[in-house]
């Protein structure tokens, strides 16, 4: 038991910061231009994540599932898990979460969109708005090339936040979606961590930010109906 007090988190990595980075320049080489594309497509889901009308809503889940289905070939099976034997079982989570968007959200139409915004909703379109724009330049400002930047639709996290931003923007969701992109911000908060990157806490804060704003909309929502 002593012996395993003398380890540290970063002990546990099986590569070094920089092949885990420079993954991501490669990545984003081999790609280009679809950077164009799946940004185009966040623009889409914030528009349709605005309209009143609960038929052009149900292709936002239908979307987003699209993103986390590219994110789990192309980025982890294909080219984390060469570095990290732990990634080809990120890319089933992430093909599960693919799977759940759809059922739930686009099959299941058990998320809704539109009315009036909340404080919940505001905040959500605010974190959404971070991870399409803001995060890609996170690396930037951590001292990281440009051509290293993950963005939505192709890398994991700003992925996962924007996911986490719209769920918690909808006016009716599933708790079940929120578990994968949780577990996901967890897990890249440790890997960072262990690598003494700057910007660790990034994706832990925002699970802890959207939960909690989406559990305080949900005991409001319970009090607001018991009152009426």
């Amino acid at each position: 038991m002593s012996e395993w007090m003398t380890y540290r988190l970063s002990d546990f990595l099986m590569f070094s910061p920089s092949t885990y980075f420079r993954q991501f320049e490669l990545y984003n080489a081999d790609v280009w231009p679809a950077h164009i594309m799946t940004l185009t497509l966040g623009a889409a889901c914030l528009w349709l994540s605005r309209q009143p009308i609960a038929a052009p809503q149900r292709a936002l889940p239908a979307i987003l599932a699209g993103c986390w289905l590219w994110v789990a070939w192309g980025y982890l099976y294909t080219r984390y898990a060469t570095i990290n034997w732990a990634a080809s079982y990120f890319a089933g989570a992430f093909v599960l979460q693919a799977i759940l968007l759809f059922l739930v959200g686009t099959f299941g139409k058990k998320l809704e969109f539109g009315g009036s915004i909340q404080r919940a909703q505001k905040a959500g379109i605010a974190i959404f708005l971070i991870a399409m724009i803001v995060q890609p330049l996170i690396g930037v400002i951590a001292g990281r090339p440009w051509v290293e930047a993950e963005v939505f639709g192709l890398a994991p996290n700003p992925t996962v936040a924007a996911t986490l931003g719209l769920l918690l923007a909808a006016r009716r969701w599933r708790w079940e979606l929120f578990v994968i992109p949780a577990l996901w911000c967890g897990i890249d908060g440790a890997t960072r961590l262990a690598m003494e990157a700057p910007d660790f806490w990034v994706m832990p804060v925002v699970a802890i930010l959207v939960i909690g704003l989406a559990a305080a909309a949900a005991i409001d929502r319970r009090r607001a109906a018991r009152q009426l």
